[in-house]
């Protein structure tokens, strides 16, 4: 009760966190703490039971095992190895607890088959002197099959074998292949828990250290669970999952090296040395590509800053030029240059700064000291002034300014993915209006700096530049591939650059296109997925597709009832696709991309051992919404043992926008 409580308070408190000392503290009669959370808890646990343990997969010292739900599915994922000739691959996949085969697919001839004879290949290791080996559960790794040469190449304890298929002798190996290292995590940022237990795999520890190490694996409450110690220069090989994670600990316990177990065995070398931490990217929203060195593609100049204006440099004779003299510190040029590939014209960002406008508030209960701290942030208002970047054209060998009319991009809240043409004849860029009515192309000449719009968006009401957006240039033919909800539905259109004009409506009907995957520019295709276009479906299903830029050749690739990821062979001719709903376990199957026709069924996911534990899947429903017309989507989860005599609160999470969808459509162990 414990755990769960945590667990929930973990979600509930979320948009509290940085205010809130650890969950996995006892609680405290301190005033500053929400007080609304226990209610909230309370309400929570009164609807619904945890299903199943969210214990770590891990055996223990006893030898007890205790499964998190998703260790209690098995067959739910093939990662195919290919083959030489991409039309055959090999696959691992758990087919109980502790058990696991190897299967072989001919993609060509649409046959599946055992790899090789587990029996045989369990008896001639035993022969080798391994212990305990079983055909279920074959102590091997890296495999590399070779079906010509009717053989197999493995690591197993420690070492390289080779074994003949007709004869199932095995041979030393010495150039079987070695597992991949490791990438260590930052000591100091460790993850608490092993949180997620993915297919089985290894790892093999290195201690490359002076001194013995402990190791330690965390599981899914962050609690360490010893695993021995290991020597100095010494070697070991763990069986894990995928998405635990492991430390190992020095003589004095101070954490030497982290490691989290990928789906594949890798090599874990520690080494006492810290990992630096990665500093994380910000979310890119402007998709535009400055070149912060100002230097020009043919290296003649040199663009830069010189107090908030905008100078350039002949690097050959060191003669500097003002461009602007305008610049201040209210509206200023920022360090973002986009050269023509000419180097001739250049193109600057004018930025007016937006009024200062603070907003306090007090962290109650911080963390590193008793005292409430006060924060400061700037927060507009409505009627505040706001931050506004322009482009600004100049000529850079006549040192003069090229006068560019904004009529057509008055009042950004974005000017994204500026870029020049090959010709140097004119640049392009994204217009984003505030208010996100006005989604805009807009094209400026770089001669005259006469500007026009190639593609204009409008809507009275919102454009989802965020969830809807494609844009992609195809310079060679002068054409865009553009995506717009222009009549009603999301949809593909290609635009003829030089006309301004839509060429074809590429994809129509009355559902929606929900990502584009691939651009074929040779064969003038594209790869996408939708959702809604398959007839007495759930509408919110992802499907694979393949449509000419015409709008001709419209092909379905994937076909069951239910949401799909695929992955494709190397030379996608194939893909394996993986489908399931909520209150169905995923299917496998391997497809032709040329018709999207079913090549073999792989796999199809075992969840007995799941619904033995006492887990119920949800249940979908569909109610009309309040205009009485339009289908809405849901899903139920039951208690574990609902009584039908019984009246359940119902807990709705709503976030308001009609940009997105919340409801899980694949399916969950847990």
């Amino acid at each position: 009760m414990q755990r769960a409580t945590q667990e929930c308070l973990a979600v509930l408190t979320q948009p509290f966190r940085p205010f809130l000392p650890p969950l996995d503290r006892p609680f405290e009669p301190r005033r500053t703490r929400p007080r609304c959370l226990p209610i909230l808890l309370l309400a929570l646990l009164g609807t619904a039971t945890i299903a199943g343990s969210v214990q770590g997969a891990e055996t223990n010292r006893a030898g007890a095992r205790r499964l998190a739900p998703e260790s209690r599915v098995y067959r739910d994922r093939v990662q195919a190895h290919w083959l030489p000739g991409n039309t055959r691959f090999w696959y691992q996949v758990r087919t109980g607890p502790e058990a696991h085969e190897y299967v072989f697919v001919d993609a060509e001839k649409g046959t599946r088959q055992p790899a090789f004879d587990h029996d045989r290949l369990a008896k001639a290791l035993t022969a080798a002197g391994l212990k305990n080996v079983r055909p279920q559960r074959l102590p091997i790794e890296n495999l590399e099959l070779k079906p010509e040469e009717r053989a197999v190449v493995f690591r197993a304890a420690g070492q390289g074998w080779r074994c003949d298929l007709d004869s199932y002798r095995l041979m030393a190996e010495t150039n079987a292949p070695q597992s991949a290292p490791a990438t260590g995590l930052p000591v100091d940022r460790a993850p608490r828990a092993s949180t997620r237990t993915g297919p089985e795999t290894s790892l093999v520890f290195i201690n490359r250290t002076q001194g013995e190490v402990e190791l330690f694996w965390l599981d899914s409450e962050g609690g360490r669970r010893s695993y021995g110690k290991l020597a100095a220069g010494a070697e070991r090989e763990q069986h894990t999952y995928a998405g635990h994670v492991w430390l190992a600990v020095d003589g004095q316990g101070k954490t030497v090296a982290v490691f989290e177990a990928a789906e594949n065995a890798v090599r874990a070398e520690i080494t006492g040395r810290a990992v630096e931490t990665p500093r994380s990217a910000p979310p890119e929203r402007r998709r535009s590509r400055p070149n912060a060195g100002g230097a020009s593609p043919d290296g003649r100049w040199r663009a830069s800053i010189d107090k908030f204006n905008v100078v350039v440099k002949e690097e050959s004779t060191g003669k500097e030029t003002a461009l602007t003299r305008d610049g201040s510190e209210d509206e200023f040029y920022a360090n973002r240059f986009y050269w023509s590939p000419d180097s001739r014209k250049l193109v600057a960002i004018r930025t007016r700064k937006a009024e200062e406008h603070k907003v306090h508030f007090v962290q109650s209960s911080p963390r590193d000291q008793v005292q409430p701290k006060l924060h400061s942030i700037d927060y507009h208002k409505p009627g505040d002034r706001l931050e506004v970047s322009k482009p600004q054209l100049f000529d850079v060998a006549k040192g003069k300014t090229i006068p560019v009319s904004d009529e057509l991009f008055p009042n950004p809240w974005s000017i994204e993915n500026l870029r020049w043409t090959p010709d140097s004849a004119r640049f392009t860029f994204l217009y984003n209006q505030r208010g996100h009515q006005v989604l805009r192309v807009v094209e400026v000449d770089g001669a005259t700096g006469q500007a026009r719009a190639i593609i204009d968006d409008q809507s009275p009401t919102f454009i989802c530049y965020s969830q809807k957006f494609f844009c992609e240039y195809l310079d060679d033919t002068g054409e865009i591939i553009w995506m717009s909800e222009r009549d009603g539905w999301n949809h593909l259109y290609l635009y003829d650059a030089r006309k301004a004009a839509v060429k074809s409506q590429i994809t129509r009907g009355e559902w929606v296109v929900r990502g584009v995957d691939r651009v074929d520019r040779e064969k003038r295709q594209i790869w996408f997925r939708a959702g809604g276009i398959r007839p007495g479906q759930d509408p919110y299903f992802i499907h694979f597709c393949r449509v000419n830029f015409d709008g001709s050749g419209l092909t379905l690739l994937t076909e069951g009832d239910g949401t799909h990821t695929v992955e494709y062979s190397p030379d996608r001719r194939f893909l394996i696709d993986t489908y399931s709903r909520v209150d169905q376990p995923p299917s496998i199957e391997l497809r032709r991309s040329d018709n999207g026709r079913l090549s073999c069924v792989l796999e199809q996911a075992d969840v007995r051992a799941l619904s033995k534990s006492g887990w119920r899947p949800p249940e979908p429903f569909v109610a009309k919404g309040r205009d009485g017309v339009t289908d809405i989507y849901g899903v139920i989860h039951w208690p574990r043992k609902a009584d039908p005599k019984r009246k359940y609160a119902v807990i709705e999470a709503i976030y308001a926008g009609p940009q997105d969808s919340f409801v899980p459509k694949s399916f969950r162990s847990s």
